[in-house]
């Protein structure tokens, strides 16, 4: 059975998510990696100096977005950067731990409702998600294409000064295909496997 959500999504569907469970996910959200996330904490969660007026700009353009909304660790290949025409050629998933510094913070700043991205994430954003409530939505790795698909519009961009992946990309989708592997009542599928993996070592190890 295949759950679809649009955006934005409330907290009473959040929580009715386990892990194991296959989504289709519909509607506006963003993209963001490493510098994203950085840019984020240094400016709107811990900052050391006045927000610069184009900084505010963005944050205040993506924060409805993100208002029970998702982010994508995703670096895609964009085409149509010559005339502007941004069509997204690839979209798979980033790996997300890279992220776990920032990632609980940025979701209750935001009061985000997902995250998407590859290989799950820790224990700080496994304690935002049942606390925001959130959960992590594990992208498939290896189909950057196939996901790209999914991507039905591209309605605009920020920090393109990050460089293409780096950047902040506003994009309509349509049934994007995700599985839920952490979700917001302390379930963690990565927690899981990993235990089960060290069992298995250890028997194999005797």
């Amino acid at each position: 059975m295949v759950t679809k959500l649009s955006t934005p999504i409330s907290a009473d569907e959040i929580r009715n998510l386990k892990v194991g469970e296959t989504v289709e996910l519909s509607g506006v959200m963003i993209t963001g990696r490493d510098a994203v996330h950085k840019w984020i904490a240094d400016n709107f969660i811990h900052p050391t100096a006045a927000v610069s007026p184009e900084d505010q700009a963005v944050f205040e353009a993506i924060k409805p977005i993100l208002d029970g909304g998702i982010i994508y660790h995703c670096g895609p290949v964009v085409g149509g950067l010559a005339t502007k025409e941004y069509r997204f050629v690839a979209a798979g998933p980033t790996t997300s731990i890279r992220e776990e510094p920032y990632q609980g913070d940025v979701m209750r700043l935001f009061n985000m409702k997902g995250v998407i991205g590859k290989g799950g994430m820790g224990a700080k954003t496994l304690q935002a998600c049942q606390e925001v409530p959130a959960v992590y939505f594990h992208a498939i790795g290896g189909a950057a294409s196939y996901i790209a698909e999914s991507v039905k519009e591209v309605l605009g961009v920020y920090k393109l000064d990050f460089g293409v992946p780096e950047a902040i990309w506003v994009i309509r989708v349509q049934n994007f295909p995700v599985v839920v592997t952490m979700d917001a009542h302390g379930n963690s599928l990565h927690d899981t496997v990993r235990e089960i993996s060290q069992k298995n070592l250890e028997v194999l190890m005797r």
